[in-house]
């Protein structure tokens, strides 16, 4: 290098940083970081499409569609040895994939005490599999009265069904708070926070969620958020919840719905869920007619851009 040159160089080198010659502008704020966006088994599954149960091909469908994460529903697994799980865990982290959420079902709405216990019994070993998956949180339930005859009529009645004759509401919630009040002491061992989700039962409003949740009052029961579960007025409702969640379930029904369909405007979803500091992942749950293997990349474009 000439001595001019380098002359040029180190005065460069030497000039003070909020200078003009050696900065040039501001750098600019960062961007909003997006929602990172998974996608439900059941969105394969849907349990009827005995082709898709698979959790090892749902994953690599997953991956090849370009999501972040899958969440679990625990009834899909044929096997819940902790050898099988193991399996899963590594074709997860294989395709570069979280295992970003587990769906159970229990239900806490009887009378029968030994029932009861038989689903606080079935609830630990849920939260167990998911602490040997290394899944962070897991979809619970109150369950439901059971006084519909199946799915199908609990959809024709809008969620909402009448008690067991002899009981009220409130002695359900009794059950579900004694529920979860010893439930909850496992999730926190095994660092897994739990999501209340508005699934039916006492779900069915916001308050009977909150109610529940600000009961048992500890940070390992939280709420999972699920878009399709309030039929009426659902935007004031997924607001009252919003600030408690810590997985919204995002449901689309392309093709039409199974059960009934709702139309959803997921960019004033979003707009809720920002509002509310959410930054957790967006779980797909598909529940449209339409094949799960068009109609899911469709609806992943869809939430991206409502979560952009």
């Amino acid at each position: 290098m000439k001595r001019r040159g380098f002359l040029q160089c180190a005065a460069l080198s030497a000039a003070p940083l909020g200078s003009a010659t050696a900065q040039s502008s501001d750098p600019a704020p960062p961007k909003a970081r997006p929602n990172p966006i998974g996608v439900s088994s059941y969105s394969f599954w849907g349990f009827r499409r005995d082709e898709l149960r698979d959790l090892t091909v749902c994953l690599d469908h997953a991956a090849r569609m370009g999501f972040e994460g899958l969440e679990i529903l625990q009834r899909q697994l044929t096997s819940v040895e902790n050898s099988d799980l193991q399996k899963i865990k590594r074709h997860a982290f294989l395709n570069g994939l979280d295992l970003m959420g587990y769906s159970t079902h229990q239900g806490f709405l009887s009378p029968d005490k030994e029932k009861r216990q038989k689903n606080i019994d079935h609830t630990i070993d849920c939260i167990e599999q998911a602490y040997a998956l290394g899944i962070p949180t897991m979809r619970v339930n109150s369950g439901t009265w059971g006084t519909s005859k199946d799915f199908d009529e609990l959809m024709e009645r809008r969620g909402v069904e009448p008690p067991i004759e002899g009981y009220t509401e409130e002695d359900a919630y009794g059950w579900v708070i004694d529920a979860y009040e010893k439930i909850v002491p496992v999730a926190e061992k095994c660092g897994v926070v739990l999501g209340l989700e508005n699934h039916w039962g006492l779900g069915v409003t916001p308050e009977g969620i909150l109610r529940v949740t600000r009961a048992v009052d500890s940070p390992w029961l939280k709420v999972t958020l699920d878009t399709g579960n309030f039929l009426e007025d659902p935007y004031d409702r997924l607001k009252q919840l919003a600030g408690e969640a810590v997985l919204l379930q995002a449901k689309t029904y392309v093709g039409g719905g199974v059960w009934y369909t709702l139309d959803l405007d997921y960019p004033r979803i979003a707009g809720i869920l920002r509002d509310a500091g959410f930054g957790g992942y967006v779980s797909l749950e598909f529940e449209g007619k339409e094949d799960p293997l068009t109609a899911i990349p469709k609806s992943l474009k869809m939430l991206r851009e409502a979560f952009a």
